[in-house]
Order: structure tokens, then sequence, then C-alpha cells
């Protein structure tokens, strides 16, 4: 194939024509280099798909937050939570803590 026959094929006049490489060339910048690129905008989708699921995670520790604090407005609730999380005890009891060890079956 001459270079003659080829500049006359279809696919070479196409390729070959002026806008059709300026738009080749930004397409491949957009693409990859530009600020706003592809590449970078699917990096900041996941890190916002991460941090959608983190929000959804501490909205959840909230409410049940809300809900043990709404418990303990109660002073029986208040005591049997100081008792059970944080060993406390009236100044006339002994407190005896029984712990199971799993591994000895």
């Amino acid at each position: 194939m001459t270079f003659q026959q080829l500049r006359e094929n279809r696919i070479f006049k196409i390729v070959s024509n002026k806008y059709f490489l300026i738009l080749l060339v930004f397409a491949i910048w957009m693409i990859f280099f530009d600020e706003n690129s592809v590449v970078n905008q699917r990096e900041l989708s996941k890190e916002i798909d991460g941090m959608e699921k983190s929000i959804e995670y501490y909205e959840g520790e909230i409410t049940k937050d809300k809900q043990l604090i709404s418990n303990l407005k109660n002073p029986d609730s208040l005591e049997k939570f100081a008792r059970e999380e944080y060993k406390m005890k009236k100044q006339n009891e002994d407190i005896f803590l029984i712990e199971f060890d799993s591994t000895s079956e």
C-alpha cells in the first residue's frame, strides 16, 4: 500500500482531520490531566461514599446514645447503669465480680 492509497483510505481521512485531532487531544486532556478529570472525579466519588457511610454509622450511634440518655433520666436505671458499667457501689456494699473464661470448655 503506497502513501497515496493510504491517504485515500476513509479511516485515514477521518483520523488525519485537524478537528478530529483537536477533539482527541481535548478528550485525553479532560480524562487524564485536567484538575476535574474523570480519574479525580472517581476518587472523589469513592471518598464521598465512604463519608456517607460514616455519617449513617454516626447517626445510628447518636440515636443509640439519645435512647441511653433518655433511659438514664430514671433514677433506677441510672443506678443500674452506674453499677454495671462503672462498678460503682453504695457505701456499705461489697461487690463481687465473677468472670467466665470462655476458652476452657
